[in-house]
């Protein structure tokens, strides 16, 4: 799951990305609106936390024209938390609304519902004798639980979710890594090679060559 926080404070800006990269998820983090339009013109979110109150582009603005792309999911923040506010966050096309201050369990299991409202994306996946359960962040090869790291799931999940199709060494860094990761690096490979060790025989990963991997 890919993930933009949009947050003017930085302190809170920062412990909310790692707290989300915590649960799993790959988090960029930016600290006013115009720098967010950016990013979301270059970068496919799931799901987008953003701050209401944002300097350069106001955070009504910025939700206005994430929804209209009809891309990522949209949980707005704010300390102004009355009935109004939230009807006005809603309307502005925000798919959810959080009040500061927050519990961080709740703004944790908020972003993981609003990445699963996509229809496309069921909560638990079969291929197989393979099944993923995106929701837990569990996978098991005929019963047998599989220990994955945040990183292999990411990429399970992935290439799960593809339901047969390529999926490049690119998109696969760029869903499952956040911006500070190496574009030039072996990452990506590295990870395919733990995680079909721990997926075991028969084989289920392609490696497509010059194009990518598939399930």
């Amino acid at each position: 799951m890919r993930v933009l926080v949009v947050e003017d404070h930085a302190t809170l800006a920062e412990r909310i990305g790692e707290g989300l990269r915590d649960a799993g998820m790959a988090v960029d983090v930016v600290h006013d609106g115009d720098a967010a339009l950016a990013r979301a013109a270059e970068t496919d979110y799931d799901v987008v936390v953003l701050d209401r109150d944002l300097p350069v582009v106001h955070g009504d603005q910025v939700c206005r024209s994430l929804a209209a792309t009809d891309g990522a999911r949209i949980l707005m923040l704010t300390a102004a938390a009355g009935v109004d506010d939230r009807v006005d966050g809603l309307e502005l096309g925000a798919d959810d609304y959080l009040g500061k201050p927050f519990a961080f369990h709740e703004l944790v299991a908020r972003v993981r519902a609003l990445a699963r409202r996509a229809p496309s994306a069921p909560p638990i996946v079969r291929r197989g004798d393979l099944t993923v359960d995106r929701a837990r962040h569990r996978a098991s090869r005929a019963g047998r639980a599989l220990s994955l790291t945040r990183k292999e799931f990411g990429v399970l999940e992935m290439l799960v979710a593809a339901d047969g199709a390529v999926v490049s060494a690119e998109e696969l860094l760029e869903h499952v890594w956040d911006a500070n990761a190496d574009p030039f690096s072996n990452i990506v490979s590295v990870t395919l090679t733990r995680l079909r060790r721990k997926l075991g025989a028969p084989p289920l990963i392609e490696t497509v060559v010059g194009k990518g991997y598939r399930l």
